[in-house]
C-alpha cells in the first residue's frame, strides 16, 4: 500500500507536521525533560512509561514496545491502514496527498472512485424521498423533521431492479465500482439493485465520508410469502467493515465538543430519535454484536458508554457479549453501563413517552458493569452453598483476568472474594509484567553505530565512499551502509522519516527499537563516537580478514596475492602505533 504515495511526500509530511502536537491531541502530554511522557493509550498502566519526543519525531512505550513516527501513531491510535492515516496527516498540514504510478507505468487505483461514487449514491437517495409516497409519510409517522432528515441524509432507495444503476452506473467501469461498494446484488437476471423500497441511511467514516448504507423497509410484511428484513446493511467491502464501524459516531462528534458519555443502541431509528429528541449521544451498531473494535472505539470517543439492550433473552445475550468485549478495554477512567428496557418498549417509544428528561434519568440509573457482571453470573447459582460459591468465583475469574491491571481489577477481585469467599488468585496481566522490566537492546558496535546515526542523519554527509566497513562480516552491516546512502540522497531528512522508509520492510521493528534507546548527548560528542564506532568497524574488518587467512594458510589453500595480503596484514599489526605530536 505505501507504494501508492512518494516517498518524497512522506518526508515532507514528516517534516511539516509536529509528533507532539499529533499525539496531544488525542492524548494528555506532560513535558519531562526533553520529552513528553503520558499514560499509554495502547496498553493499560499505572505509571506513564510513554514518551514522545520532539528531537527524534517519534514515540515510543517502554512498557509494551510500540513505537514509531506520527504516521505510524494516527494508524495504531485511529485504526486506519497506511494510506488513510497519511490523508488524515496530510489534511491537517494542508497538504494534498499525490499518487505514483504502478511498475507498469498505469495509474494505481486508489479508494478516491468508491468514496466519490458513494456519495453520488446518497445524494440520489436523498433526492428521491421527496418523491414517493410511502417514504414520506413513514417519516411523517415516526415523527421525523426537516433537520433530522437533513443532519442524517436520510434518503429513500425506490422500487425497481436498476434504479442506481441507471442512474450512476453509465459505464463499464462505473459498474464495477457500483459492485465493488455493495450496492449491487446477484441473481438469475444478473445484476441488480440491492437496496429497494427501503428507507436509507448513509454510514460515515470518522472523517464524515459516506462508506455503506443500512436500509430499512416501511410497508407492513405481507399476510403470506416471505418478508424482507426489516434492515438490510451493505456488505463489507474495501470501505466498510462492520465490525469496526458505529452508525451516527460521525453526528455524536459533530454535536459535541467533548463526551462524556455515549450510548450504545440497537437500531437507526432509535438513534436518531434519541438525536432529535436533544441526546445527540446515541450511535448503533451496524447488525452485528459488539466487538471488542467497537468497544474501543466507544471508549476513545467517551469515558463512559452506556450499553442500551431490550429486556428480553435476546437482548441479554446481546448485552453479555457486548460485557465480553468490553472487559479487556476498561482501563482506569472508563467505565460502562447496562441499561434494560421494559418490554415492548425501544428507546424510540420511551424518549416519546417520558421526553429527553425521562430518557436521561434512565441513562443516569443504569446498571454498573459490576453489578451486571455478578448479577448475571450469580442468577442461577445457590450463594447458601459452599458449591455456589465455587460456582460463582469458577465462572468469574477468567473473565475477571481479562480485565487490564489497574483499580477496577483489584475492586473485582475484591468483590468475588466477598461474595464467593474464594480468592482470585490471578496472575499479573503479560503486559503488566513487561511495563515494570526494562526494555534491553544488545548494542553491538553495528548497532551503535545505526542508532548514533538515526540520532543525527546529518552525520552520513561527513562519511566517505566507499564505505570501508562493508568488509566486516557482521548482521546489520548492509542495513547500515543502505541508511547512510539514504540520509546522504535526501538533505533534511530527520530520524522519524529515515526509520519510516522502511516501514514495510522487516528492519522496520528493529529500527524502532533502536530509535527508543538512542542515547541523550552533545551532537559534537555523538558524532564523535559515531566516527569511532566506524573506525573500530574498520579494524574488525581487518582482523576478520586477517584471521581468515591464517586460517586458510593452515591447510595451504593460499594463493599467491592471498599470501602476499597476509604478510601486509601480519607487518601492520606488528607497527607500532604512531606517536602523536
Amino acid at each position: 500500500m505505501r507504494g501508492l504515495i512518494p516517498d518524497s511526500f512522506i518526508d515532507e509530511l514528516l517534516a511539516r507536521v509536529d509528533i507532539v502536537d499529533v499525539v496531544e491531541r488525542r492524548v494528555p502530554l506532560k513535558k519531562a525533560g526533553r520529552e513528553w511522557t503520558a499514560c499509554c493509550p495502547f496498553h493499560d498502566e499505572r505509571t506513564p512509561s510513554f514518551y514522545v519526543s520532539p528531537a527524534k519525531q517519534f514515540f515510543h512505550c517502554f512498557g509494551c514496545g510500540v513505537s514509531g513516527s506520527a504516521i505510524k501513531f494516527i494508524m495504531d491510535f485511529d485504526r486506519l491502514e497506511f494510506p488513510d492515516a497519511v490523508e488524515e496527516l496530510a489534511q491537517t498540514a494542508g497538504m494534498t496527498v499525490p499518487r505514483e504510478s504502478g511498475r507498469d507505468g498505469a495509474p494505481r487505483e486508489d479508494k478516491t472512485d468508491l468514496y466519490s461514487l458513494l456519495e453520488d449514491a446518497a445524494s440520489w437517495y436523498e433526492r428521491e424521498l421527496p418523491r414517493h409516497a410511502d417514504a414520506q409519510a413513514y417519516c411523517k409517522k415516526r415523527g421525523l423533521d426537516a433537520d433530522t432528515i437533513k443532519r442524517f441524509r436520510i434518503g429513500w432507495a425506490p422500487a425497481g431492479y436498476d434504479g442506481v444503476m441507471k442512474a450512476l452506473g453509465n459505464s463499464t467501469r462505473r459498474r464495477d465500482l457500483l459492485d465493488q461498494a455493495g450496492m449491487l446484488a446477484s441473481g438469475d437476471r444478473g445484476k441488480y439493485d440491492r437496496f429497494r423500497e427501503r428507507l436509507m441511511f448513509p454510514i460515515l467514516d470518522r472523517r464524515g465520508r459516506v462508506i455503506a448504507f443500512g436500509g430499512r423497509v416501511v410497508q407492513a410484511a405481507p399476510a403470506s410469502g416471505q418478508a424482507p428484513p426489516k434492515y438490510l446493511n451493505s456488505p463489507e467491502t474495501p470501505l466498510f467493515h462492520k465490525g469496526r464501524e458505529l452508525f451516527a459516531l460521525w453526528q455524536v462528534k459533530q454535536a459535541n465538543q467533548s463526551l462524556a458519555r455515549i450510548v450504545v443502541v440497537e437500531g437507526y431509528m432509535d438513534v436518531i430519535a434519541l438525536h432529535q429528541a436533544g441526546l445527540p449521544i446515541a450511535v448503533a451498531t451496524l447488525g452485528t454484536a459488539t466487538t471488542p473494535d467497537h468497544t474501543e472505539i466507544l471508549f476513545r470517543a467517551a469515558p463512559d458508554v452506556v450499553f442500551c439492550f431490550d429486556g428480553d433473552r435476546a437482548g441479554r445475550a446481546a448485552a453479555w457479549k457486548a460485557l465480553e468485549a468490553a472487559l479487556p478495554r476498561l482501563r482506569d477512567g472508563r467505565q460502562a453501563y447496562f441499561l434494560f428496557l421494559p418490554d415492548g418498549e425501544d428507546p424510540d417509544s420511551l424518549v416519546r413517552q417520558e421526553g429527553k428528561d425521562g430518557f436521561e434519568k434512565r441513562i443516569r440509573e443504569a446498571m454498573p458493569l459490576s453489578d451486571y457482571f455478578f448479577s448475571e453470573l450469580s442468577h442461577d447459582v445457590e450463594m447458601g452453598s459452599l458449591d455456589g460459591r465455587a460456582r460463582l468465583a469458577e465462572r468469574a475469574r477468567p473473565l475477571i483476568g481479562k480485565l487490564p491491571d489497574g483499580a477496577f481489577r483489584d475492586l473485582m477481585v475484591q468483590e468475588l472474594e466477598k461474595r464467593s469467599g474464594v480468592g482470585a488468585n490471578l496472575p499479573a496481566s503479560a503486559l503488566h509484567r513487561a511495563a515494570h522490566q526494562p526494555t534491553t537492546v544488545q548494542r553491538s558496535l553495528v548497532r551503535s553505530a545505526i542508532s548514533l546515526l538515526l540520532t543525527q542523519p546529518t552525520l552520513a554527509d561527513r562519511v566517505d565512499k566507499p564505505y570501508r566497513f562493508l568488509r566486516l562480516d557482521k548482521p546489520g552491516v548492509g542495513l547500515l551502509a543502505e541508511l547512510l546512502d539514504l540520509a546522504r540522497a535526501r538533505p533534511g531528512i530527520n530520524s522519524a522519516m529515515l526509520v519510516e522508509h522502511f516501514a514495510e520492510r522487516p528492519e522496520y521493528a528493529a529500527l524502532k527499537k533502536l530509535m527508543a534507546t538512542l542515547s541523550v548527548g552533545e551532537p559534537e560528542a555523538q558524532a564523535m563516537e559515531f566516527f569511532d564506532a566506524l573506525t573500530r568497524m574498520d579494524d574488525q574488518a581487518t582482523t576478520q580478514r586477517r584471521d581468515t587467512l591464517l586460517d586458510k594458510s593452515r591447510s595451504g589453500a593460499l594463493d599467491s596475492a592471498e599470501k602476499a595480503e597476509l604478510r601486509e596484514l601480519l607487518a601492520a599489526r606488528a607497527r607500532p602505533p604512531v606517536a602523536s605530536t
